[in-house]
């Protein structure tokens, strides 16, 4: 899935924004007014059908109770601290190669460009850019007044922030995204301290991702897809679910995140 900010798309005549980790600027006022990507996701991930009450329960396999159950851990873990890599370490694959496989397109890298690249720094390099956005999402949609103390200039620079032409500086571009985090980390703490409306937000954030709930519908039911769009994630033959804003499907027997999309009402 390509997480670009520019890119806009239609999904049942709706107009949609998705937000991306290879790069954020732009995204805080482009939302406005936005809701939670938690509720939007638990809301999209729900049967739009009630049951009636003469019919019977649907009774989904335990890998789509699973699957459902996955994306439930992921965002009660990221809201223990806001902390992407926790999340990610309960709920991706474990598979280095796999890992990888889901990072190249998740940061919108260049496969060959970066072929020569450590795997590990490739992850990390996703997993910081995803953690970037995480913290744009929740200063999203800032009034004129809130904007430059929600976004200065330090903050732009960080979220344009894009990966470098030779793959050789690519460890010096990882390290500068680990210093990316911790500041803009510092950033959201301080403004908290500073800013009632900005504990608000946080204090929003997290709560939405508690208290979310993914649960199968009860009157359909889930079938997997396949011919996954990104053939080095999956073969076309291995089965996948679409639950809310996650991609699921199952490594070594259990089910794991293999893609998350940010998508939000923009009207």
């Amino acid at each position: 899935m390509n997480h670009s900010p520019k890119t806009l798309g239609l999904a049942l005549c709706v107009p949609l924004l998705c937000v991306g980790a290879a790069g954020v600027s732009g995204l805080a006022t482009a939302l406005k007014e936005q809701p939670s990507p938690f509720v939007a996701a638990q809301s999209s991930a729900q049967s739009s059908t009630p049951v009636t009450q003469a019919s019977q329960p649907v009774k989904q396999s335990a890998e789509v109770v699973e699957a459902y159950r996955v994306c439930e851990t992921f965002e009660h873990t990221l809201a223990e601290n806001l902390d992407f890599d926790q999340a990610y370490e309960a709920t991706f694959p474990r598979s280095r190669a796999l890992r990888r496989a889901i990072a190249i397109p998740g940061a919108e890298f260049d496969e060959e460009q970066f072929k020569g690249v450590d795997d590990e720094l490739v992850i990390k390099a996703y997993k910081r850019r995803m953690q970037l956005t995480y913290f744009t999402l929740i200063l999203a949609g800032p009034s004129d007044e809130e904007a430059p103390v929600f976004f200065p200039p330090e903050i732009k620079q960080l979220l344009e922030r894009q990966p470098p032409a030779d793959p050789r500086d690519f460890p010096a571009y990882v390290a500068q995204l680990d210093r990316d985090v911790a500041r803009f980390r510092a950033h959201l703490e301080g403004l908290s301290t500073r800013n009632p409306a900005v504990a608000d937000r946080i204090r929003d954030f997290k709560s939405a991702a508690l208290a979310g709930k993914y649960q199968p519908p009860t009157d359909r039911k889930i079938e997997p897809s396949y011919e996954y769009i990104h053939p080095r994630v999956l073969g076309k033959d291995e089965p996948y679910y679409e639950i809310g804003s996650y991609t699921v499907a199952k490594e070594a027997g259990k089910m794991r995140i293999i893609d998350i999309r940010f998508i939000t009402r923009l009207f």
